[in-house]
């Protein structure tokens, strides 16, 4: 038998017949953005089994050791800790929720590769991005983290992906639903996300006026109850709130730089209150490293005293904001720099190492809070393949070369690269709800801005995977310079000279 009577002949075994039945069912426009998704998964899966069960942080760590002891509280989010707390009942690891997570990516960068086709994107371009999403490893591993931000980036992108279908003037109730649910990711995966989502209300509100009340519904409704859960449901039920230290660590950070730069700003009664709560040396100390709240907050920084003086260290903080409004901007800009500005030296921007140490980040050592538990297993890295886990670490290292730092871990660069994006469509096609686009990233960037402890990467990965989302829109093309013949474009056609409105001005 020949090669091509062979190939023939698997081709109709009844496996690939069912196959190719398959795919002939699925509708034309839906082909690729599911081939684009299965082939993202397929990527995703590899990273997942490289650093099998997920890759874990100190932070990863207290989720287990929360939902596992009864310490439950709401500094984290606390819908990312049931489904931690879910994935330990059902199958004693946290395997199955790193691998929804990757279902859940891929399943948005497929919608996100429709909603790009919609916009006038060509398919291989389209398909490229949400590809390059999972190759490249700052991003492709963002996935497989057991962390709360990876659960909100794939929120953002979800969103991202309403943003797209909504700006190409598709209006199906269906997009609408999947841009609440994005919303509603972003408010309860993180704690401090109120000021994204009013901020990409606002964006969505310029780029789509007449669909004001959908954007409202979609924006300030999952603000509101993500705000009803952290201050009425959660503790109702038991769950711990953080305490004032917690809540006002940014205003003790801004006293902290202000002191370590113009002492002499201080009265007399300022430094008697900061004596009560730490020595003037360790505010000085805390406050030499304007980016990292940490600092401030670590021992001998008494934090019972400092909820206890709450009030008298925020008359504090309010002197030197009316007296040396310098300071306090300067402070705050600095610990925000992850949202703004281009790394300057290879410690503005701290990336997560991909191993896990033996101590759990200190957990299990000897006296540690979980030295006994029987979860501990479940807390390390166990690959079915120590080749596939050796080239994984071995790519996320390279990743981590602080040359490329600027490039694969700089969301401050891709906020601003994705607003050039949006900005260049608007004027190209023209289409003023093309903005839409810039809303999530918007959003993002100004909820790290108001609110960040310090320069890590996790804070600001979500408009990194929007950025590369966004540079295919480079070639979304005007649907009437699609040569004669190519497939016809969704959006309706463009006016008469006499009837169209100016090129600048069309309103969703």
């Amino acid at each position: 038998m020949t090669t091509i009577g062979r190939f023939s002949g698997a081709r109709s075994l009844p496996p690939f017949a069912a196959l190719r039945r398959a795919a002939d069912r699925v509708p034309e426009p839906a082909r690729l953005p599911l081939m684009v998704g299965l082939l993202c998964e397929a990527v995703l899966l590899a990273w997942w089994l490289a650093f099998y069960p997920g890759l874990m942080s100190f932070d990863s760590i207290t989720y287990v050791w929360q939902v596992t002891t009864g310490h439950w509280r709401s500094d984290h989010a606390v819908v990312y800790d049931v489904l931690v707390w879910l994935s330990l009942q059902i199958t004693g690891g946290l395997a199955a929720l790193t691998f929804l997570q990757t279902v859940a990516l891929a399943a948005s960068l497929g919608y996100v590769c429709h909603g790009l086709r919609t916009l006038g994107v060509r398919g291989r371009w389209a398909a490229a991005a949400p590809l390059a999403v999972v190759l490249v490893p700052s991003t492709g591993t963002f996935g497989v983290f057991v962390w709360k931000d990876s659960a909100y980036a794939i929120a953002a992108v979800l969103a991202f992906g309403a943003c797209a279908h909504l700006a190409a003037r598709q209006r199906p109730v269906l997009h609408w639903w999947l841009l609440a649910a994005g919303m509603l990711g972003l408010s309860v995966f993180r704690n401090n996300s109120y000021p994204a989502l009013v901020t990409a209300g606002v964006v969505l509100l310029v780029a789509m006026p007449r669909q004001w009340r959908r954007i409202a519904a979609a924006t300030l409704t999952p603000a509101v109850l993500a705000l009803a859960l952290n201050f009425g449901a959660y503790p109702a039920i038991g769950i711990q709130q953080p305490g004032t230290s917690s809540y006002y660590a940014f205003n003790y950070a801004d006293i902290a730089v202000a002191y370590h730069r113009a002492p002499h700003s201080f009265r007399g009664s300022d430094l008697a209150v900061m004596r009560q709560v730490a020595p003037l040396t360790h505010w000085s100390s805390g406050g030499s490293n304007c980016a990292w709240v940490d600092p401030l907050m670590a021992a001998p920084f008494n934090r019972p005293a400092a909820e206890r003086l709450n009030g008298k260290l925020l008359g504090v903080w309010g002197h030197v904001l009316s007296s040396r409004p310098d300071l306090m901007l300067s402070a705050h800009l600095c610990r925000g720099r992850i949202a703004w500005a281009l790394p300057h030296t290879t410690t503005d921007i701290f990336v997560q190492p991909p191993v896990i140490p033996a101590d759990r980040f200190g957990y299990s050592r000897p006296g540690g809070p979980m030295e006994h538990s029987r979860f501990l297993p479940a807390l390390r890295a166990d690959p079915p393949s120590a080749s596939l886990h050796h080239a994984g670490v071995w790519a996320y290292t390279v990743a981590r070369a602080p040359e490329l730092t600027w490039l694969l871990w700089t969301g401050s660069l891709w906020c601003w690269a994705t607003y050039l994006i949006v900005v260049r469509l608007v004027r190209r096609r023209p289409l003023r709800a093309a903005l839409a686009l810039a809303a999530t990233t918007a959003g993002l960037q100004v909820a790290v801005l108001i609110a960040t402890p310090a320069g890590l990467f996790r804070y600001i990965a979500a408009p990194v995977l929007l950025g590369f989302l966004a540079v295919p829109l480079l070639t979304a093309a005007h649907p009437a310079d699609r040569p004669p013949g190519s497939e016809p474009s969704r959006r309706p056609a463009r006016r008469t000279a006499r009837s169209a409105p100016p090129r600048s001005g069309a309103a969703a």
